[in-house]
């Protein structure tokens, strides 16, 4: 199954179903639901869904936007938080999310499960890279340094993630909706790769599954931190799907594939008909661009 996400256009529009019309008209019979949804779009996209024009493959949480939001906001309450509250918060607006995902019959929101408080690191790593300096012992100091630092201070931030998601676990059971936990591009964020692993050994609910951002996972090789390949060949018993998008090297992501540097031929073993694809692309495409990273695609992974 392959789906585009309304990240692409829903700037551009006041009428939910208009925004769907407009996916629907590149070919596309499914749509995602991004975390730039407002709430005022609903009301048309459920007009679309309901007279059978689109179907939606997915959610990506907080969708819709809360009240007084205009913007993306995906890490607006972090479940990773200090504060009870913005925890608390995390979870109503999850729970809503799961509450659109039904009424939309989505099967999949995807979720960012928050962040360590650390010192930002990986812009100035970017930088570091985009000027070649990727292999000076400078650059290799600051990597060891930071990680270090990194898992020194993960595990609480860590624990308050798992316990919220063992909160919304059962409300997803209950909807018949899975939970995709990310892979993020920042280094700050949660879980860290070698984290995946331990997260789906403590909660065994099948409503919790492993979802692949190839543009996020190629920003991470970029900075030396994973090997892309490998990464996703130890999460493919949890793989429930991806968000497809290329990098140009060697941070800028949500790019056409095909325009940028991912190996999208080495990655084609781990997937399967069965999952949903999501090409999630950044507004400043144009649409022939949609259709040409699309095309491309299709032709390496095939048409399912």
């Amino acid at each position: 199954m392959y789906s585009l996400s309304t990240c692409w256009n829903s700037h551009r529009h006041t009428d939910g179903r208009a925004m769907l019309r407009e996916i629907r008209d590149l070919g596309f019979e499914y749509a995602e639901l991004s975390h730039g949804t407002r709430i005022s779009l609903l009301p048309g996209i459920l007009e679309a869904v309901d007279a059978g024009e689109i179907k939606i493959s997915s959610l990506h949480n907080f969708c819709p936007l809360p009240m007084g939001v205009t913007n993306s906001a995906p890490n607006l309450y972090q479940f990773s938080a200090e504060r009870e509250r913005e925890r608390d918060l995390a979870f109503r607006c999850t729970v809503k999310t799961l509450e659109t995902a039904v009424r939309v019959k989505a099967s999949l929101v995807v979720l960012h499960l928050g962040s360590i408080e650390i010192k930002e690191h990986t812009d100035k790593l970017l930088d570091m890279v985009q000027r070649g300096q990727k292999d000076t012992p400078k650059y290799a100091k600051l990597c060891s340094e930071f990680d270090e630092k990194r898992e020194s201070r993960k595990a609480p931030f860590f624990e308050r993630t798992k316990e919220l998601l063992k909160r919304l676990v059962p409300e997803a059971e209950t909807r018949g909706v899975t939970l995709g936990a990310e892979n993020r591009e920042a280094l700050e964020e949660l879980p860290f790769e070698s984290d995946f692993q331990f997260l789906f050994r403590e909660i065994t609910s099948r409503n919790l599954a492993y979802w692949h951002d190839t543009g996020h996972a190629q920003i991470k090789e970029n900075l030396g931190f994973i090997v892309h390949k490998m990464h996703l060949e130890s999460m493919r018993d949890h793989l429930f799907g991806f968000h497809i998008h290329d990098v140009q090297f060697p941070g800028r992501d949500h790019c056409a594939p095909g325009s940028g540097m991912i190996d999208f031929e080495s990655l084609k073993p781990m997937v399967r008909p069965h999952h949903i694809k999501v090409f999630e692309f950044s507004p400043s495409l144009t649409a022939q661009q949609v259709t040409a990273g699309a095309v491309h695609i299709k032709k390496i992974w095939g048409d399912d």
